[in-house]
């Protein structure tokens, strides 16, 4: 019996394997794990009254590592381009108006210290006391933990641009796995976080302004403020991401909101969306467009390797499946985008603490091709722990 259980144990890990490209280089399995009792408080200001808006330094329980947000005040702005905007795109328009409401915004683009912290937690998969698969309607309450980097891919390119230090901008996360480094986040620190809408970051970077760049209309200026395509080269001669905060921030405070890497929102991408909404004034929600598929998604401000064009206040950028083509899994990895190396995220913190409904759906999975990988992952890793032979007491 105990020969026929290994057998079927190792059935199991062989449908693993070929299901996620494991012979290739690294395990690609999917782990859940169960966000178990209360959550820690935050130890900073972080945890103050809801109605606080100064500038506060968050620190993540459990590690020396910490990271600033500032406030962004509520108000109202016109959201797209005037068709009078050079280089503008027909994407960008017709404006329509939005209120937006307070809320913190991380000063900086998310860097490699803080979300290696989160692909820590991958590592826990196996061991004792580790993670196992949640319980079907405990699947909500879950973080879905990414897989390792695909280093044969992926590796040399984080080299040559200085590897993954604590000061430069996390890279290649997806979508959906950006959106889980802040309910992981949420969870470590007490204070709800997630990705900015797309009308938030737009207002954001604005900081108040109406022309094209929050330091008016002149493109070469940009030097000033970001790194793109004219002044990101390395010592190779290569163009590549750089320290985070080494250029001038916006009026409000927040630094490498152009360029750098581009940062992903929470919407979909949909050309048509500012055509049903132009002329109007519309609360932030209203305006979200809210993802039904995994492909494709917006990033904004542009990256290093963007012309100036793209860096715009309004410039909306979309990213589609070739965004993931070298991943030799199959099906390929919800959890990177192997070509986004000029692709990173800024956490948002809104002022008043939403529903807990509210929170998931910025949080859990949107797409049916992605619930689809997790849950035949899920089942299989249930199997395997079930079958698992057990130990003698």
């Amino acid at each position: 019996m105990k020969n026929q259980s290994l057998s079927i144990k190792q059935k199991l890990l062989s449908r693993w394997a070929a299901l996620f490209g494991l012979g290739t280089a690294v395990c690609a399995a999917i782990a859940i794990g169960c966000m178990k009792g209360a959550p820690a408080r935050a130890e900073t200001p972080a945890a103050a009254a809801a109605g606080d808006t100064k500038a506060f330094t968050q620190s993540i329980p459990g590690s020396d590592l910490k990271f600033d947000m500032v406030p962004i005040p509520a108000g109202k702005f016109k959201m797209g381009s005037p068709e009078t905007e050079k280089k503008r795109k027909d994407d960008e328009g017709p404006q329509f108006e939005v209120s937006i409401e307070p809320f913190f915004m991380g000063k900086y683009e998310v860097t490699w210290d803080l979300y290696e912290e989160f692909l820590r937690n991958y590592n826990l998969l196996g061991k004792k006391g580790g993670f196992v698969s949640p319980p079907i309607e405990k699947l909500a309450d879950a973080v879905s933990y990414p897989t390792p980097i695909y280093d044969l891919a992926a590796g040399p390119a984080l080299q040559r641009m200085g590897g993954r230090e604590s000061d430069l901008p996390a890279v290649i996360m997806s979508h959906f796995a950006a959106k889980q480094f802040t309910k992981w986040l949420s969870a470590k620190t007490g204070r709800f976080y997630r990705l900015p809408t797309e009308a938030e970051w737009e207002y954001a970077a604005r900081a108040g302004t109406t022309t094209a760049y929050f330091f008016g209309d002149d493109p070469a200026q940009l030097g000033d403020y970001a790194w793109f395509e004219k002044n990101s080269n390395l010592k190779d001669g290569d163009p590549g991401y750089h320290p985070v905060g080494k250029k001038k921030p916006n009026p409000w405070g927040l630094y490498d909101i152009y360029g750098n890497v581009a940062e992903i929102v929470i919407d979909q991408y949909d050309p048509e969306q500012y055509k049903s909404l132009g002329g109007k004034s519309v609360t932030w929600r209203d305006a979200i467009r809210w993802p039904n598929k995994q492909y494709p998604r917006i990033v904004r401000g542009g990256g290093y390797e963007s012309d100036p064009d793209a860096c715009r206040s309004a410039s909306r950028l979309r990213v589609s499946v070739a965004k993931n083509e070298q991943d030799p899994q199959n099906p390929k990895s919800p959890y990177w985008w192997t070509e986004g190396f000029s692709i990173g995220f800024r956490l948002v913190s809104p002022v008043k603490e939403p529903t807990d409904e509210e929170k998931h759906k910025f949080w859990d999975v949107d797409s049916e091709a992605v619930k689809d990988i997790l849950g035949r992952d899920r089942e299989i890793r249930q199997n395997i722990i079930e079958l698992a032979p057990k130990k003698d007491k």
